[in-house]
């Protein structure tokens, strides 16, 4: 268990909404003092099993996508439901990490946005909970539903046409070598390259060898070396998900125009 110093070193820690992210030790903390909603974010066919105690399985796969829609990852049509399913009320605080290098996580906390929740992203993931002496056991599923009120916020993610109106800088999350079309798409059916006037800035950059965003200093200078001094940003990626990795590091660095291109390139670069 996290220490009873870190304990008392942290206490007076809270979420607050102006921060997106959140420590593994002041997660410990509000475990200790209040009823957070944890949520283990998962993209890929194995989803983890285990976690942090307590925490619900949120499966990019499964109910935080929509199976209806032709493409991948899109948003689930009602997202107040959805969480609200996982028992999410008006002023509960709401944290989500992942095992995956920090790629699913950001997903997760862009769609609760979207749905007017201001949830955390755990920096560092559960190897930063583990590290910091945090334990592990099976993944838990809500035994209650919650009740929100929050006005949601779909100007977050926009469609194909939205992004054709102009007016916004795209930015894309993928490889270098996807966004010059150096490298095959993963996905069949997709042509190489990127969206006209878009730039490119992997989401892997953001991330520090320990799997941490970067400080808020390093992000700043990053986004000015891409976008310049455009202040509304839209994120692309493959499929709307690491795409959120980048708006979560935007979202550190300062920036407030912020939105998702929920189609990506699994939508624009279809032959």
């Amino acid at each position: 268990m996290i220490s009873n110093k870190i304990f008392a070193e942290c206490h007076t820690h809270r979420l607050a909404g102006m921060n997106p992210l959140i420590t593994a030790e002041e997660l410990a903390v509000l475990l200790r003092g209040e009823a957070p909603v944890v949520l283990c974010a998962s993209m890929g066919p194995n989803p983890p099993t285990r976690g942090i105690p307590g925490s619900f399985p949120a499966d990019l796969e499964g109910d935080f996508s929509d199976p209806a829609n032709p493409l991948p990852h899109t948003a689930p049509d009602d997202l107040t439901g959805l969480f609200e399913s996982y028992g999410v009320s008006d002023g509960t605080p709401v944290v989500v990490y992942d095992d995956q290098a920090g790629a699913s996580a950001p997903r997760v906390w862009w769609l609760a946005k979207a749905a007017g929740v201001d949830a955390r992203v755990l920096d560092g993931g559960l190897n930063a909970w583990l590290a910091a002496g945090g334990s592990a056991a099976e993944l838990a599923r809500p035994a209650a539903r919650g009740s929100l009120t929050a006005v949601p916020r779909p100007h977050l993610l926009l469609d194909a046409d939205r992004v054709t109106a102009g007016g916004r800088l795209v930015v894309d999350a993928r490889s270098a070598g996807r966004f010059t079309g150096a490298e095959p798409e993963p996905r069949p059916g997709l042509r190489a390259g990127h969206i006209p006037g878009s730039v490119n800035l992997p989401y892997t950059r953001v991330y520090d060898g320990a799997g941490r965003l970067r400080p808020e200093k390093e992000l700043r200078e990053m986004f000015r070396e891409v976008a310049g001094g455009e202040r509304a940003l839209t994120f692309s990626c493959g499929s709307g998900v690491t795409a959120c990795v980048t708006a979560l590091a935007a979202t550190v660095a300062g920036y407030r125009d912020l939105a998702v291109y929920e189609g990506s390139w699994a939508e624009w670069g279809r032959a």
